[in-house]
């Protein structure tokens, strides 16, 4: 099946563009704005992400997820980006494109986080339309699948924009602030019409 794997290598130091935001890989000199409006925006992402770890804000975690993303950067399982506004390059999120699958499956999942000074301005509908270009021009995917809570309409919002359909519910399928919650599904096809 290497013939349904693309052979190509993502720069680590490219940056995707948005028309108000780029999305670039984190380094080790984004920790201290990240530790910061991570913990600036606590109480925003605590509902929607799974139970963060007492070491969730340290350096030493951070350069474990560092790690790991390069790993799956690596080996084309994943895509860690931070997003920034442009022109001044102010942290104001993150995105992942996480478990890709290849073979005949050519898919991925969508995840995504904004910092709660900069939520409700359309920043995250156009961080999602840059990945969007990224994951189906650059990682040739065909299909890619995000998963929020039923009561998540922001995030439900974004989707929607961007074009995503929903396609279901899943029981109790990620366990999100230390209970297992039940998620609407969306999909959306490199060849379906976009928002």
């Amino acid at each position: 099946m290497a013939f349904l794997r693309p052979s190509l290598i993502v720069d680590p130091e490219a940056e995707i563009c948005g028309a108000r935001v780029f999305l670039r890989h984190p380094a080790m000199q984004d920790y201290a704005a990240w530790a910061e409006l991570r913990a600036l925006s606590r109480a925003h992402l605590i509902p929607w992400e799974p139970q963060w770890a007492r070491d969730e804000l340290t350096r030493s975690n951070f350069r474990r997820r560092l790690r790991q993303y390069y790993r799956e950067l690596r080996d084309d399982q994943g895509y860690a980006y931070l997003i920034f506004s442009d022109p001044d390059a102010r942290l104001l999120g993150g995105l992942n494109l996480s478990n890709v699958r290849r073979g005949v499956a050519q898919t991925a999942s969508l995840g995504y986080w904004m910092g709660a000074p900069y939520t409700g301005h359309g920043l995250m509908t156009d961080a999602v339309c840059a990945a969007l270009r990224f994951a189906f021009g650059t990682l040739r995917l065909n299909r890619l699948e995000a998963a929020c809570l039923p009561s998540n309409a922001a995030s439900q919002r974004v989707l929607e924009k961007v074009g995503f359909r929903r396609e279901g519910r899943a029981r109790r399928y990620l366990k999100i602030n230390g209970q297992w919650q039940d998620h609407d599904l969306f999909a959306l096809l490199q060849d379906d019409p976009r928002g």
